[in-house]
């Protein structure tokens, strides 16, 4: 991992940002962040266009303009810049898939005539490739363990890899109530114009709305976001943080807010899909992000039973994923997924066995194991009653096979 392969054909490109740009960081959270972002700004009449990966159905998710993807065509052109940029070089580097396709959208949006940009980090963050671009406003959402071979086993040095994207004078906020002082202490010696939540703003809310509060300014009565999920509030507290940081140069209006939360979407972040049973995409995949799971699925009301679609990589950490929803999945359907990083559907079922499930348990519950989530779904809505659920998490890949299934479905 490091900048310089990538650097040196940013160079060659000679890429550049006009308008202000905004980078986001976190173990979780960061997809809903981009959203609520991007809807915002979309709300208020300027032209962005925001960066997001994974994508889940096609590569186009990962570019969007004015809230459309990117069509092919123009991403082809792209590539090709960026692969002639490369072969240009003496001693050419080689690029890897992520850095080579954040080249390519970066370099197409610096030509697309923007107000903002909006940039999601794919992991940790000063290392990361999109941290090649100095942004003017950098958030990082939560800080977590994950990815702990790369970033290190502990808050303290996951949240200063994160805080890699601040840069010296500029804007800088923090989602996570309780931020590492590793990440503090960097942003002060930066001299950041740092946002902490409690410190520098905060939000209280009742099951109707909720209000928002910061340095002079404060926001009451806000609808609830129609992302739905325990941590959203999080979330959206630290993109007003980071729009009224920003706001001498994106002006947004009290509406634009009201209007951008109320209008976002954002496929497979606690979506809960319309009809019987409920059907439930997460794309969780590490302890923090089934902990918010869990505690969504709690506030959901009462379903007789709760069948899990569950697929994982195996190099995170499983059982810390499973252990937030054993008191709340009835049935476990685990899965096989097509990447060689995926842990089997074997693995899964010997790792909720270990954990205390019944690998059979008759009417009640139990373990079965399957070849594709969509194989799995299909199971599991064969099973499930009218007021019952099911709930798939575990990875985007798991998400994207149900996705996929469904979609073929309704064609």
């Amino acid at each position: 991992m490091g900048l310089e392969r990538i650097n040196r054909v940013k160079d060659a490109l000679d890429l550049d940002f006009e308008c202000p740009v905004i980078t986001v960081a976190g173990t979780n959270g960061k997809g809903s962040t981009c959203a609520f972002l991007e809807s915002i700004f979309l709300a208020s009449g300027y032209r962005v266009a925001c960066h997001t990966s994974p994508h889940l159905l096609k590569f186009n998710e990962r570019a969007r303009i004015n809230g459309a993807d990117v069509n092919d065509d123009l991403l082809l052109e792209h590539f090709a810049a960026v692969e002639n940029a490369r072969v240009s070089l003496v001693d050419a580097p080689t690029l890897t898939y992520f850095e080579f396709t954040t080249l390519a959208i970066m370099h197409l949006f610096s030509q697309s005539h923007l107000d903002v940009v909006v940039l999601e980090v794919g992991m940790g963050g000063r290392l990361d490739a999109v941290n090649i671009i100095d942004a003017d406003c950098a958030i990082v959402t939560s800080i977590d363990i994950d990815h702990a071979d790369f970033l290190g086993g502990t808050r303290e040095l996951i949240a200063f890899e994160k805080a890699g994207i601040f840069r010296a004078g500029r804007i800088a906020v923090c989602g996570d109530p309780m931020p590492p002082q590793t990440l503090i202490d960097y942003a002060e010696q930066l001299g950041c114009d740092l946002w902490l939540q409690g410190r520098d703003y905060n939000f209280q809310g009742d099951k109707q709305q909720w209000g928002w509060a910061g340095r002079q300014k404060r926001f009451s009565g806000l609808g609830y976001p129609a992302l739905r999920g325990a941590n959203q509030i999080l979330n959206a507290s630290a993109v007003i943080a980071a729009l009224m940081a920003l706001h001498e140069r994106l002006p947004v209006s009290a509406q634009d807010i009201r209007n951008g939360f109320a209008l976002v979407e954002l496929p497979g972040r606690f979506q809960v899909l319309p009809g019987q049973p409920t059907v439930v995409l997460d794309v969780a995949h590490n302890p923090h992000a089934a902990a918010t799971l869990g505690q969504s699925l709690e506030r959901m009301g009462y379903n007789p039973y709760t069948y899990a679609v569950f697929g994982a990589m195996a190099d995170k950490d499983i059982e810390g994923v499973i252990k937030p929803l054993l008191e709340i999945v009835d049935f476990w359907f685990v899965t096989d997924l097509p990447t060689k990083r995926a842990a089997s559907a074997k693995d899964l079922a010997q790792k909720l066995e270990q954990l205390g499930v019944k690998p059979k348990n008759g009417a009640d519950g139990g373990i079965e194991c399957f070849s594709t989530p969509a194989a799995a779904y299909q199971k599991a809505l064969s099973q499930a009653g009218e007021g019952d659920r099911i709930v798939t998490f575990g990875s985007f890949y798991t998400v994207a096979g149900v996705m996929a299934y469904r979609n073929n479905q309704a064609h």
